[in-house]
């Protein structure tokens, strides 16, 4: 069966060049259409990290890599996208001119009931309202901007995103107590096909557990998997686009002795770039 299977093939790539030829051409026009939309995609993106608001936020690019990290996540133009507690607008300012007019950027922030401790209830309470004060001063355009807290999310919107961002928040969740409250919500607004990108502070594989509670804001990237896909996510891809290998993440002190805090301001840490950071890419499932 298999030789006269074999042969089959072989007197149909000789009787029928013409097909095959057009078969190509089909194949080459797919490719090139593909090409050509990834690379308008990648001039959107050139364009929005060129924006003169970002004037202060480019010195962060060379650590941050935002080109590189969106392109990883499939973020496109067009697309919903919600930036989980967008704090300073860092990512905000890329977003809303790269998302364009058709996307919308939503600013998510944790839902303060869900909090342990009235500490981190309170600081959660305040985001929304301070993130809507702020971009006031952002002189932004492009994709219409909401910003909810994620108990106050409408129904609408669930079940209609495209990417959910998380940059640098991870120990937030997980040591003020929000963390399965908050990644089940996240899921809940996901499309079917939707994805979740996280950017996080990595602690060595073999850092001690007292060190990665979140305090620290270094996470092992093994428990940040399995945390994630025990709600409801499968792991996609993983990228060190944001690895740093100067940093020993085991500072005492935690993470924000390193750039851009530099909070103890320990000279050797000055010009070694931010913290050494796992890229992780999420599908719903």
């Amino acid at each position: 069966m298999r030789i006269l299977f074999a042969a089959a093939c072989a007197l149909a790539a000789f009787a029928a060049p013409a097909m095959a030829q057009d078969h190509s051409g089909h194949d080459m026009a797919s490719h090139g259409a593909s090409m050509g939309e990834d690379h308008a995609h990648h001039a959107a993106l050139n364009r929005a990290l060129a924006m003169e608001n970002r004037a202060e936020d480019r010195a962060r690019d060379q650590y941050r890599h935002p080109f590189e990290t969106l392109d990883f996540f499939e973020v496109k133009p067009g697309m919903t996208v919600v930036d989980y507690m967008p704090a300073s607008g860092w990512y905000t300012r890329v977003l809303v001119p790269y998302l364009g007019a058709e996307g919308r950027y939503v600013g998510l922030t944790p839902d303060p009931a869900a909090a342990d401790g009235e500490r981190f209830a309170n600081y959660f309470a305040k985001l929304p309202g301070d993130f809507e004060t702020a971009r006031g001063g952002w002189n932004l355009s492009g994709a219409p901007i909401s910003v909810y807290a994620s108990q106050d999310l409408p129904e609408e919107i669930k079940g209609q995103v495209d990417r959910v961002l998380v940059f640098r928040e991870m120990h937030n969740l997980l040591r003020s107590g929000v963390l399965y409250t908050e990644l089940m919500r996240m899921r809940g607004l996901l499309k079917d096909d939707g994805m979740l990108g996280i950017v996080q502070h990595r602690a060595k594989s073999d850092a001690p557990g007292d060190y990665t509670t979140g305090a620290n804001g270094y996470l092992r990237q093994e428990d940040v998997i399995a945390l994630v896909e025990a709600h409801g996510f499968e792991l996609v891809g993983m990228s060190d686009i944001n690895a740093n290998p100067l940093d020993t993440a085991d500072h005492e002190g935690g993470v924000w002795q390193m750039p851009p805090s530099w909070g103890g301001k320990k000279p050797e840490l000055e010009n070694i770039g931010e913290s050494d950071r796992m890229t992780l890419l999420f599908r719903k499932r």
